[in-house]
Formats: structure tokens, sequence, C-alpha cells
């Protein structure tokens, strides 16, 4: 499954059908093409990264590697809540102009893995705004379900992402600066 790549017209969906991980921001559910899940895991521990955008929460140590983390409630101008039982990180990669780029989300809950076909596919409906939707590619109607249907790529702009690969190599280089002073001593 993949998404066309071009930004097609108004009006028109970007999703293709296919198998997408639906999770949960406040009432609304959301799905990710499952080709850019790697994983799903409890919360953890973040390290928060002075200077970073509001909804960069910070990285995370996942098996020895280190993953920026993003609030998705805050990036979507969604009210913050307390971390609960169900909150988790999915761990994304998440194209940039030159390279690929892991990182790990915050939702409330991951719901499940859904098939949709092309014919429960409809593009985001236009609200007459100058709202910014190029990352929705399109609403999913799924029964009685609504589920917005998201391009992770398109959901962290280029900005974000240099902002995000600088902070991601600011830690590593401190990182590996720390463990050079430490095995010299």
């Amino acid at each position: 499954m993949s998404t066309t790549t071009s930004q097609g017209k108004k009006g028109t969906a970007l999703a293709q059908g296919g198998k997408y991980l639906t999770f949960r921001l406040a009432q609304e559910e959301y799905g990710l093409e499952i080709l850019k899940v790697q994983e799903i895991i409890g919360i953890m521990p973040v390290t928060r990264v002075p200077k970073m955008p509001s909804f960069v929460r910070g990285i995370v140590n996942l098996r020895g590697k280190l993953i920026p983390v993003l609030d998705m409630r805050e990036k979507f101008g969604l009210p913050r809540q307390d971390d609960t039982e169900k909150t988790c990180f999915i761990v994304v990669q998440v194209k940039s102009v030159d390279q690929t780029l892991v990182i790990g989300v915050i939702v409330d809950n991951v719901s499940e893995v859904l098939n949709v076909q092309d014919s429960q596919i409809e593009a985001a409906p236009s609200i007459g705004t100058q709202m910014d939707t190029d990352f929705i590619l399109g609403i999913g109607k799924i029964g009685d379900r609504v589920v917005i249907l998201l391009d992770i790529d398109k959901v962290v702009t280029q900005l974000e992402t240099k902002e995000l690969l600088a902070a991601h190599t600011a830690v590593n280089n401190s990182t590996n600066n720390t463990n050079v002073v430490s095995k010299a001593s």
C-alpha cells in the first residue's frame, strides 16, 4: 500500500485502501499507514531537550538508540492530558527531503489495525479557511466510524524535521563525548 505522491486536486483523497494503524487523541480517531509504523511501545521516561518546539516532548533511549518524541495532542492543538496506562508511543519512520528519521509519537491509545477499502475513503472536507490540511490523506468511513487518515511525513513539516535532526545530532554528539570522557577516566 502506498499513497499518491502528488498533491491531488482539492476534494480528492490522497489515501489508497490498505492497512492503517488507528489511534485516539481525545475523542477523535486517526490512522497511520501500517508500513510507516515500526512498533508500539508503552510510555516511558522522556528527556527534555532545550529550545525545541512545544510539541516535541523530548527524546527517549529505545534499546540504545535515541529518538525524538512528539506529543500529538500538542501538535494538533488539543488540551494537554496526563499520561495514562493506555498512553503509548507509536514509533514511525518520517521521510525528509534527504533522509528518513525514526521518531516516536505519543498518542492517548492505540485502537487496532484496520483494512480500509478505496471505496471507504473520501477527501477531507474543505472548511473554507486557510487551515493547513496537507497532512490529511483522507477520511475513512468504516461503518459508523470516522477515521482521519494522516500522512505522517507531512504531520511533521520539513522545517520541524530539520530541527529534530539537529537536536538528535546534538544529543548523540553529547552522548558520544560523554562516553569518550567516561572511558578515558
